[in-house]
């Protein structure tokens, strides 16, 4: 499958005179995703230092060529029409590290993982909520990723963005953010994270972050592809008790299933696409809509193009 075309031959000269560390056209994205659904990236691109990302940024500024981010692919559903213009990837190690003790600074593209882990190293903590959530450091942030525990940017002092100008650090205080939600500048990119780790007890942490994955490892269904939970919380409810409450859990569209251990995750059980996943979506709002007068919301962000069945 190919994806429309937006990048003509002089913006693709120029994103190979880049010379960027990854540079992939008409890549497919259900491998660099967690559910494992989605077409091609007319081009994905993997800069290898800063300053070729702020070139990328201002190539598709230039060339006012949609621009989409995918993280860690685990908070994505990829439409079965490709993304067209360019996808950006940030890696891991784009960004240096600088580890000051309970003052962290990592690199956008870095796993949460490696949060949890630096919090560890450093006998700090503050970030248990986040062991065992999969994904990216700059999704976490953009998404204001967390549990009932705590949520990503409670413990962000600041974070450093790209744009098309240049790199520049913003404080958390500017920052707005709210329930699974942050509002970052326009055509901006996160590349670090600079993280507040306090002193506390070590062994209260740790016994949170062993009873948070149990819990994962009994409740989710973590061994199937997946993007985690679908839908945000509404106030004063549970997404997923609202699905079962309309007889949703277990049920299939395609090779798509909201999932039997969580109602609110929706699993492909091998071969399904974003059709299958968006009209198990649509079913679950209109349901809940209908029994409840209770509106969901999706925590999953969509990319690309999303063209109906074919008849």
């Amino acid at each position: 499958m190919t994806v429309a075309r937006h990048l003509d031959t002089s913006l693709r000269a120029a994103l190979e005179r880049m010379q960027p560390g990854d540079l992939r056209f008409d890549e497919p994205l259900a491998p660099w995703c967690s559910v494992r659904v989605g077409g091609p990236a007319e081009a994905l691109v993997r800069p290898s230092t800063a300053q070729q990302l702020v070139e990328l940024l201002h190539l598709v500024t230039e060339f006012e060529v949609p621009l989409s981010v995918l993280g860690g692919g685990a908070n994505t559903l990829v439409g079965d029409g490709g993304v067209p213009g360019i996808t950006l990837k940030l890696p891991s190690d784009l960004m240096p590290e600088v580890l000051d003790p309970g003052r962290v600074t990592l690199g956008g593209g870095a796993a949460i993982a490696r949060l949890v882990t630096v919090m560890k190293q450093q006998k700090r903590v503050g970030a248990e909520f986040l062991a065992g959530i999969p994904g990216t450091l700059g999704g976490a942030v953009t998404m204001n990723a967390g549990t009932k525990h705590g949520e990503c940017m409670r413990i962000v002092e600041a974070v450093e963005l790209a744009t098309p100008s240049g790199l520049g650090w913003v404080d958390v205080s500017e920052i707005p953010f709210a329930y699974r939600q942050t509002t970052l500048p326009p055509n901006s990119i996160i590349t670090r994270v600079r993280f507040l780790l306090p002193e506390g007890s070590l062994a209260a942490s740790k016994a949170q972050m062993d009873a948070d994955l149990l819990y994962r490892k009994t409740t989710q269904p973590l061994s199937q592809p997946n993007f985690g939970s679908v839908f945000t919380n509404p106030p004063g409810h549970f997404a997923g008790k609202l699905i079962e409450s309309v007889q949703l859990k277990g049920h299939t569209i395609g090779r798509a299933q909201f999932s039997m251990l969580h109602a609110n995750w929706i699993v492909n059980l091998g071969g399904a696409n974003a059709n299958d996943i968006t009209e198990l979506m649509d079913l679950a709002t209109t349901r809940v809509r209908e029994a409840h007068g209770v509106v969901l919301h999706p925590e999953v962000k969509r990319i690309g193009l999303f063209p109906p069945r074919p008849n």
